[in-house]
Formats: C-alpha cells, sequence, structure tokens
C-alpha cells in the first residue's frame, strides 16, 4: 500500500484524537470511522486492515506499521504515546504536525512551478513569434524588392534551423520533461533536483527555514510527550530529507552525548541561530523547551511563506519585463527596416 498523503494522514491522526478524548477505544473508534458515509473505498479497506492487526493482538503503532501506508515518525510517535498513555494527545500533536508539512509542501511547489510556468508561457511566445509572424514579415520584405538583414535576419535563421530540426526539438523537449517528472516524483529525482536547487541562494535558505521547521515541530512533539532531548532528536531526524541539516542534526547529538547543555548543543551545531537561539536558551532555562521549539516551528513557516511570497512578486514583474522587451527587440528589429524601405519607395 503506498504511504497515505499528508492531508489523508492529517485527518486520521485527527479523528483518532477526538475518538480517544471521547474515552473510545482505537478498535471501536476504526468501526465507527468505517461506518462514515463520507469514507472512500480505500480508507475503509485501510481501517479494515487495521482492525485485523488489532483483533490479532497487535498495539496500534504495529498495525499501521504492517499496512505499509503510514510513515515511520508516525508510527514512532504512535508506539511512544500508547507506551506513555498520552495517545489522544500524539494523535492531536500529529494532526497538526502533518497539517504544517502539507502547508510546506504546498509552498515548495508554488515556489518551483510558478516561476517555470512563467518561463514556459514566454518561451511559447518567442517560437511563436519566430515560427509564424518571421515568416510573415520576411514574405512582406520581398514583395518591397527586399531582404531581412542584420538581427531580424538572425531571428528568421533561428526561427528556420528550430523549423527544420523541430523532431529534435521535440525529442529534447519530451526528454526534458521526463526529467522533471523524474524530479518531482521520485524519491531519487527529487534529491537530485533538490541539489540543483539548492545551488541558489533562495532555495537554499528555503530549504533550511524548511528543514529547521521540520526539526523543531517534531521535536516540540517529542518533549511534550516526555522524552529527553537526546531521545526526541534522534527520532526527529527520521523526517529531514536535507543532508545538510541532518549533518547538523547528527553534530547536536554527538555534542549532547559529550555533555553539552541542550540550547548550547543547537546553537553550537548551528541547526539555531539569532533570535530562535536566544528563545532555545530561555526556553530551556525556564523549562519550556517544547512551547519554544513549536514557536520555532511557525516562525520557520511564516518566513517560509514570507520568502515565497516576496520571491513570486518579484519574479513576476521580472519576467513580465523580460517578455516585453524580447517581443519590443523582435518587432522593432523588423518594424524600423520596414519603415525605411516604405519611407523611400
Amino acid at each position: 500500500m503506498k504511504t497515505l498523503s499528508n492531508p489523508e494522514l492529517s485527518y486520521f491522526c485527527g479523528q483518532m484524537s477526538l475518538i480517544l478524548k471521547a474515552g473510545i477505544s482505537s478498535i471501536e473508534g476504526l468501526y465507527m470511522m468505517q461506518d462514515d458515509s463520507e469514507a472512500t473505498s480505500d480508507e475503509r479497506k485501510l481501517y479494515v486492515e487495521i482492525k485485523k492487526h488489532l483483533d490479532n493482538g497487535d498495539y496500534l503503532y504495529e498495525a499501521l506499521e504492517k499496512t505499509g501506508g503510514f510513515p515511520p515518525y508516525m508510527v514512532k510517535m504512535t508506539r511512544i504515546g500508547e507506551e506513555t498513555g498520552t495517545l489522544d494527545n500524539v494523535m492531536e500533536a500529529l494532526r497538526r504536525h502533518y497539517n504544517r508539512e502539507e502547508e510546506i509542501r504546498l509552498s515548495i511547489r508554488q515556489a518551483v512551478t510558478y516561476p517555470v510556468v512563467m518561463a514556459g508561457m514566454i518561451l511559447v511566445v518567442i517560437l511563436v513569434l519566430l515560427l509564424e509572424v518571421m515568416p510573415v514579415f520576411r514574405q512582406v520584405f520581398r514583395q518591397l524588392g527586399s531582404e531581412m538583414t542584420g538581427f531580424a535576419g538572425v531571428l528568421f535563421t533561428v526561427g528556420d534551423v528550430i523549423r527544420n530540426y523541430s523532431i529534435v526539438f521535440v525529442i529534447l523537449l519530451g526528454v526534458l520533461l521526463v526529467l522533471i517528472i523524474l524530479c518531482t516524483r521520485t524519491e531519487g529525482g527529487k534529491k537530485i533536483g533538490m541539489k540543483i536547487l539548492s545551488k541558489f541562494k533562495f532555495f537554499r535558505r528555503l530549504r533550511n527555514d524548511v528543514s529547521t521547521s521540520r526539526f523543531a515541530d517534531g521535536l516540540a512533539l517529542a518533549l511534550r510527550s516526555g522524552f529527553s532531548p537526546d531521545f526526541g532528536i534522534d527520532m526527529v531526524s527520521d523526517i529531514i530529507e536535507d543532508d545538510v541539516f541532518s549533518s547538523k542534526v547528527d553534530d547536536c547529538k554527538k555534542r549532547l552525548i559529550d555533555g553539552a547543555p541542550f540550547d548550547e548543543a543547537l546553537k553550537q551545531s548551528g541547526i539555531l541561530s539569532g533570535v530562535n537561539a536566544r528563545m532555545m536558551t530561555i526556553g530551556h532555562r525556564t523549562g519550556s523547551s517544547d512551547v519554544v521549539m513549536e514557536q520555532i516551528s511557525d516562525l520557520s513557516q511564516k518566513r517560509i511563506d514570507t520568502g515565497i511570497s516576496n520571491a513570486l512578486g518579484t519574479i513576476e514583474p521580472v519576467l513580465i519585463v523580460i517578455l516585453s522587451l524580447v517581443i519590443g527587440a523582435i518587432l522593432m528589429s523588423v518594424m524600423f527596416p520596414l519603415l525605411g524601405i516604405v519611407s523611400s519607395i
């Protein structure tokens, strides 16, 4: 079974939290969720499979793991909730966690998709000008007893090359689309795509904020469940996809093992800096590390949203200016010589 999406995970955790807080057992709650008229056939099959494992004497976390539809992090946190008797609170925290994960995913997709779509539109307009408009102008020039020269001649030649080797360009475009699909749909492709994007400062900063938000949110959940910082960090490391940030997490764990205070380990490893580091110092000294971690996660999410909004607000006018300049340059390269020919007749 494929892993559930973030909205599906959030919905499941939210329903389980409500059921458990109402004093209803997990297996009885699954019966209720299965009988829900809004449940899809796939959801009903999932609930039946979980119930089957529970009927065989498995714990809920074991049932979730055996279905193959739940990520390791959720399975681990469910186990913690069952062992500590706080499963209802853990499920509620997981609901918020996967809501935030979905917000992060949508923000990243928006940051990548919008510029690509705009660039594609610009490319289409340029191709239409080169392949359809320029030949019309060339015919006009010939009817007036002249030929296109200079920049206009170069543009027509480029369009002629594209037209003559259209099959090659279509194949290259197909290969490019396949690469884009691989970079967005497969795990290996996503890693390669993120490495390429990380070469740019904006995406590097965005990726760090995403990892910080996930790290802080997951660690807040672990600390709230009563676990030590080193154990919580060890658990949260499973949801970090950034290799650079993962190395910081590993360094933090080593510093904790060597006896460094929790706030100092986070600061010295580079996980937290500036305002976040000062907030963590205060939180550690006042015994409210989990609260501060949740605040850091919220601040990181706001930075992600603000950064993407600012970037898109900058990219849109820049792309429009580029499109205007390109179209203007193409038309001017034709119109000025054409006006000169007409005026000399």
